[in-house]
């Protein structure tokens, strides 16, 4: 048997080390299916919608910080496909997707399931180019690989069903995908300017994102040097917030403390690799931006200085610039204000939760957070299980937060569990699913239980689209079509051939949740939450809030918050005494 283009694409991601493709089978995908199964090292994993692929293999990019692949069949398994790359893409996850397309001979004929995927992946990739003809390859997939690999984000690389089975034009030969390890150096002027910024400024804000994650040290040492309040995004919590003395929480519509203020009362606001998306959560003004990829400078808010390098670098080259603040009372004022704050909000969802039901979800998170591994990997749904996550689970270096924190889609948090159990074989991995998410894909409970999968679901169920049945509210509108009633999800996922056990109370969450846990294959707990678990407080009226008004916004959301109050609580100790 003849070498085919389908063997020859298998070899070479063999050669990137991809040791599987995440899909669901289909004749246009034939060839390239065969010639895995003829492989050793590399294995599909079945999954029962397209969109769970790609979301399965974000999460293993984003845990491993290496390529991983996807594939659907022409049509509709093309279709499917384009949610779960739109969020890898917008997340930084190198994937390469093969998008299978109709035979080349009736491209543009309108013929059975066609549509054009080198268009279609346009918007949600990096790299989007037609095989059609042998004599592309392999170049041209290694072009595709180093591409998703060097931009952080998707690569799709089309392929008709019948260009698959032809020879292979080309020897395979070797070529390695080099991961993208250097150091963006900024300029020694940019690096003098950005000195005499901080020098000349009375207080300074640290605003950090996920950028940070090589720099914590350099971003804690400057901190220290200058007395600043640290902030950070939803992206930058988990590499910046443990062990924290000059935390100060988190901006954003899911924000907390005293994040917002020290924003925008300082003389100077530091972001330091952030793409923050929400210009209207930061001043406009008084801002200087650090961050390795220059199109991210300046494009959410107006920059006073553009730093062009990555932080580490940047604030190595910095610091021995920067003169030493002694002046604390801007930081001491901030960590205060976050205290308090956070006092304030803390107490209603600590007062006698173990009575309350249907239970707080609060609650869950809290002690979900009390269980989990100091290594797990949590992945979380879009909607109120990112203010779960945001609030209670506690970060400190080890443990990961997977979301589709950019895009926003619902049903991420189960995809990214079943990918995340292959990127972290022998670690825990927990996904915070709401009812709604988990519905919209529920066929992925029989991808956990065929792969036997270590996973354990949270389903955080009150029958109710809880984000946008907030969003209706703080507009100003009655929520309408939100609320579906309690499916009965433990049923659901025990047909499915998953170990499942609903809990209504609140007494029997912490063994039912440690149960879960430390069950060897896949395991739901079905909690029956509080639908009205965020209301808006009575002195917010709907002209205040319309539009997502700023401070109603940010009142409305400022819910419990775990054990965050303990940071800053201890964080206070360290204000010295006058």
């Amino acid at each position: 048997m003849s070498r085919t283009v389908a063997d020859q694409i298998i070899e070479v991601l063999r050669q990137a080390g991809v040791q599987r493709i995440y899909g669901l089978v289909g004749d246009s995908l034939n060839p390239v299916v065969d010639a895995l199964r003829r492989t050793e090292g590399i294995e599909w994993v079945h999954v029962h919608n397209e969109e769970a692929a790609a979301l399965a293999a974000a999460a293993e990019a984003q845990v491993t910080g290496r390529l991983a692949v996807c594939a659907g069949s022409c049509g509709p398994g093309n279709t499917h496909l384009i949610q779960g790359l739109y969020d890898a893409h917008r997340s930084g996850a190198p994937v390469l997707a093969l998008a299978s397309h109709i035979p080349s001979t009736q491209i543009g004929t309108g013929y059975f399931q066609e549509t054009h995927p080198e268009r279609l992946f346009v918007e949600c990739s990096a790299f989007c180019e037609l095989i059609a003809r042998p004599e592309q390859l392999p170049r041209l997939q290694r072009i595709a690989m180093q591409t998703a690999v060097a931009e952080r984000g998707v690569a799709v690389m089309v392929l008709p069903g019948d260009i698959g089975a032809l020879p292979a034009a080309h020897p395979t030969g070797f070529g390695d995908v080099t991961p993208p390890d250097g150091v963006v150096t900024p300029a020694r002027e940019r690096v003098e300017a950005l000195a005499e910024k901080i020098n000349a400024a009375r207080s300074v804000t640290l605003f950090v994102g996920a950028g940070v994650r090589e720099a914590r040290g350099e971003v804690m040492e400057l901190a220290a040097r200058v007395e600043a309040p640290i902030g950070h995004s939803l992206a930058g919590k988990e590499w910046i917030q443990y062990d924290n003395p000059y935390d100060v929480g988190m901006s954003g519509l899911l924000g907390y403390g005293a994040c917002y203020e020290a924003t925008h009362e300082a003389d100077l606001l530091l972001l330091l690799g952030t793409d923050f998306p929400y210009d209207a959560f930061l001043p406009g003004s008084r801002t200087v931006q650090v961050d390795r990829d220059a199109r991210r400078l300046g494009r959410r808010t107006p920059l006073e200085l553009g730093v062009h390098g990555d932080v580490g670098a940047t604030l190595r080259a910095v610091l021995p610039l920067v003169r030493e603040k002694t002046d604390r009372t801007f930081l001491d004022r901030m960590l205060r204000e976050h205290a308090a704050t956070l006092e304030k909000v803390v107490a209603a969802y600590t007062s006698r939760v173990e009575d309350h039901r249907p239970i707080h979800p609060e609650y869950v998170a809290a002690v979900l957070d009390d269980e989990l591994a100091e290594d797990a990997v949590v992945t979380v749904d879009t909607g109120m299980c990112n203010v779960w996550a945001a609030r209670y689970i506690t970060p400190n270096g080890r443990r990961r937060i997977l979301g589709s924190f950019r895009h926003g889609t619902m049903a991420n948090a189960l995809p990214h569990a079943i990918g995340a159990t292959y990127a972290a074989p022998g670690r825990q991995v927990v996904s915070m699913s709401g009812d709604g998410g988990l519905t919209m894909l529920l066929g992925e409970l029989l991808t956990a239980h065929e792969h036997r999968r270590p996973l354990t679901v949270v389903a955080f169920n009150n029958g109710s689209l809880g984000m946008i049945r907030l969003e209706m509210m703080v507009a100003g509108y009655p929520s309408f079509e939100t609320d579906h009633g309690v499916a009965d999800l433990a049923a659901i996922a025990r047909a499915c051939g998953v170990e499942a056990v609903a809990v209504e109370d609140p007494r029997e969450l912490r063994s039912a949740l440690r149960s879960a846990l430390d069950h060897p294959g896949p395991s739901l707990v079905d909690v029956r939450t509080d639908p009205n678990a965020l209301s808006i407080p009575p002195h917010i009226t709907a002209s205040q809030v319309r539009g997502f008004a700023l401070a109603a916004t940010r009142t409305v959301l400022d819910g419990g918050v775990g054990k965050m109050l303990e940071l800053a609580r201890s964080n206070l100790r360290s204000i010295p005494r006058p």
